[in-house]
């Protein structure tokens, strides 16, 4: 008999929020999962979905992923769409929320989500303890991003 081939799941990062890199300095990265509706999924894995203005909070002991807008998925019916902007429900062991919740307390101290990806077959999100960095910071930041580039640059000329 013939080996069957397996069908390629979506690897890799599906959505990342490239502002948050930008504006914040990541302290600390913390994996969890996310808990979804079945279009849900569907659009994410076509890659219709924003985290850029998202941010997560800790409401009663548990984590939500407040802001990220996953579009509807187009193939779907009238009555089986989801909202694109409601709160999603983070999936984290209870260590893992109190930790994130200490972090938050800590003034200046956000929870922002970094990316969304599929790791075998699941949603996962990547959640970052951030501080917000001041202006003089972006400015450096872009500064050494323009001399590695330039690096780069003469590095491939020669």
């Amino acid at each position: 008999m013939a080996k069957q081939k397996q069908s390629p799941a979506p690897k890799g990062v599906v959505i990342r929020n490239r502002k948050a890199w930008h504006d914040y300095h990541i302290e600390e990265v913390v994996e969890c999962g996310i808990s979804l509706l079945g279009t849900e999924v569907k659009s994410l894995r076509d890659g219709n979905a924003r985290i850029d203005e998202a941010f997560a909070r800790v409401l009663d002991g548990e984590v939500f992923l407040i802001g990220a807008n996953i579009s509807q998925y187009a193939q779907a019916g009238d009555g089986m769409n989801h909202n694109p902007t409601r709160d999603r429900k983070l999936l984290l062991k209870r260590r893992q929320i109190h930790l994130l919740q200490t972090h938050v307390k800590q003034k200046g101290k956000t929870i922002v989500p970094l990316s969304i990806y599929f790791k075998r077959g699941w949603a996962k999100v990547e959640l970052g303890v951030a501080v917000g960095k001041r202006h003089y910071d972006k400015r450096e930041a872009i500064r050494k991003r323009d001399q590695q580039r330039d690096m780069a640059r003469e590095i491939r000329r020669r």
